[in-house]
Formats: structure tokens, sequence, C-alpha cells
């Protein structure tokens, strides 16, 4: 069975924030970390280095792995990522997620907003345009009754 969800631990420069995920794509999720896409804990504590991960068939088991863990103390996270990965590197690069593939999940976000833009000024036009026919159909009747 192919493995559809991911937990996996990001933190920050200095190691001293960590932040434990789930995901159903962990390259697009950590480009997404990488990008700052998400303006929560991650941005915030400016948290982009992917230490540590678990791959899961299913995703309620990913999703009850990740409370699990939550709950955990940060003494027993810091020895889970500690075996697998005890220097701490960034797993980004090794995973797949090169400068490449983040540019291009960059390029996705700036074409989701440009559309976001654009169906928000047709809706603003659209509305302006209704507001005119209104205008327009109440000023009709009150010609009438005059």
């Amino acid at each position: 069975m192919k493995k559809t969800a991911f937990v996996y631990f990001i933190t920050n420069t200095h190691n001293n924030v960590l932040y434990i995920g789930v995901t159903n794509n962990l390259l697009r999720r950590v480009a997404e970390h990488k990008l700052k896409i998400n303006k929560g804990f991650t941005y915030k504590y400016n948290c982009d280095k992917l230490v540590y991960f678990e791959a899961y068939d299913l995703v309620i088991d990913a999703i009850a792995r990740e409370k699990q863990l939550k709950n955990w103390k940060r003494e027993w996270k810091n020895v889970l990522v500690n075996k697998e990965n005890p220097v701490w590197n960034d797993l980004s690069e090794e995973i797949g997620v090169t400068k490449e593939f983040i540019e291009s999940i960059r390029a996705y976000y700036e074409e989701i907003a440009g559309q976001a833009r654009n169906d928000a000024m047709n809706e603003d036009r659209n509305d302006a345009m209704n507001e005119d026919r209104n205008d327009a159909m109440n000023e009709a009747r009150n010609d009438e009754k005059g």
C-alpha cells in the first residue's frame, strides 16, 4: 500500500521551537512552510526546517500519531528526532524539496492569488452592475407613480 499520510516535525534554525503537523503531501507541505504560505505558528516562530517524519498508509493513523506526539514531553520528542537525525539536519532536500520545487509551489500560489483577485474584481463589478440596475428600476417605478 502506498504511504498517503505523514506526521512531521518542523523546527527553526536554533532547534528551540518544534511544530508537529500531519499532511497527505509532505513535499508540498514542507515547501509551504519554507515559503511561509500560512501565517500561523510556523510563520510566527520561523519554523521551516524538516527534522523528522513518519509515513503512514492511512490518514487516520497519522492523525492519531500526531495527537499522541503532541502530548509528549519535549524531551521525548528530542529523543525521537535524535535517533533518526542526531545532527538535526534539514531533511527537505533528501525527500525531494528542491529550490525548483519550492519555486513551482510559489508560482502555483501566485496563480491562485491572481485568480482570487480576478474573482473578487468580477464580483465587485457584478455587484456594482446589480446596484445600478436596481437603482434604475427604482427610479422607473418612482417615475410611474410620480
